[in-house]
């Protein structure tokens, strides 16, 4: 099977979290369907030591979601954050500018 899609998840409020178990629970049926597995590779949140219920020991840690779009071995950004200005304005103007 070709290599995985990975995704950058920046948000982990209600949305981002329920994104990712989603996503960790579907995995086969994405699989099936898409031809590839589809994986989380990196996440970024206002706090890394808030408990979210959930293990993300598994992925690149980022503080800074701009840092995360422009450097982060995915290719898709997925913007949780919200908001239209702030670091959810900058971080999806840098994965733009990042392809």
């Amino acid at each position: 099977m070709p290599d995985s899609i990975k995704l950058a998840v920046a948000g982990l409020g209600t949305v981002g979290m329920g994104t990712i178990g989603l996503l960790s629970q579907n995995s086969p049926l994405i699989t099936s369907r898409a031809g590839r597995d589809l994986s989380v590779a990196a996440v970024s949140a206002r706090n890394r030591d808030k408990d979210r219920g959930f293990n993300l020991s598994s992925f690149e840690w980022f503080d800074d979601p701009v840092a995360m779009a422009r450097d982060a071995d995915a290719e898709i950004f997925v913007e949780l954050m919200g908001g239209s200005d702030g670091p959810a304005k900058a971080s999806v103007e840098a994965a733009l500018a990042s392809g």
